[in-house]
């Protein structure tokens, strides 16, 4: 079978080894995409015509989020708390976090989606503590929406963001666990050294071959997790 492992796979218990956890948010530990549903609720423009084009590679992401967001009319607090009444948390995602503490794993938050709304999010579950790195957001006078990605190294990107994050890891010599759900996860995976995948990255690596290990909720992360020793 062929795999995405970059390198031998090893016991990411080994003392040797310092293992990084990068998780996606949207559709992975939410069990749905927020910034598609704040999209839905306060975007002023066919905003879906943009996702189509970025879905058809036409478009990259950080264009799409540019101009769907650049749509939206609403202030701060209104977003936060649609975020926060409509989310949903995938089950097991707390046992998932208290996981990777016990056992020293780094645990990183990679997304495409918005950091605002990802914070608050986290911070209203109690876990504020972990490292999120996502579009930068910074709201407009006249209600829309600014977002930038910025590389590890402090570039500004358009595509790829999560990837390149990978590959900053793998450079400072981490055992890379990648968990997600969609297709701004696929190349990010593909150069990690384990993958544990939900929803269209699921569909993605069966059609293709490529070893990774399914999901539907975070305590079977953690199962697979103890599987890798």
């Amino acid at each position: 079978m062929k795999t995405y492992y970059p390198a031998e796979r090893k016991s990411i218990f080994m003392a040797d080894i310092k293992t990084l956890v990068q998780c996606d948010f949207d559709g992975t530990v939410t069990e749905e995409d927020v910034s598609f549903m704040l999209l839905d609720s306060y975007a002023r423009g066919d905003w879906r015509e943009r996702l189509k084009e970025y879905e058809a590679g036409r478009i990259t992401v950080g264009r799409f989020n540019t101009e769907a967001f650049s749509m939206v009319k609403a202030d701060r607090a209104s977003l936060v708390k649609a975020a926060l009444e409509g989310v949903r948390i995938r089950e097991g995602f707390e046992e998932f976090v208290a996981y990777c503490r016990r056992k020293g794993f780094r645990l990183v938050i990679i997304s495409n989606g918005l950091d605002f709304y990802i914070k608050e999010i986290l911070s209203d579950i109690g876990l504020d503590g972990i490292e999120v790195f996502a579009a930068l957001t910074s709201f407009r006078p006249d209600g829309g929406l600014d977002v930038r990605y910025i590389s590890p190294d402090g570039r500004c990107l358009d595509d790829n963001f999560k990837s390149s994050y990978v590959s900053s890891f793998l450079e400072e010599g981490y055992r890379v666990i990648y968990v997600g759900n969609g297709a701004s996860d696929f190349l990010a995976a593909s150069r990690s050294h384990h993958v544990f995948a939900t929803g269209t990255l699921l569909s993605h690596c069966r059609e293709r071959n490529l070893d990774c290990i399914p999901f539907d909720d975070f305590g079977e992360v953690v199962r697979g997790m103890e599987s890798l020793r």
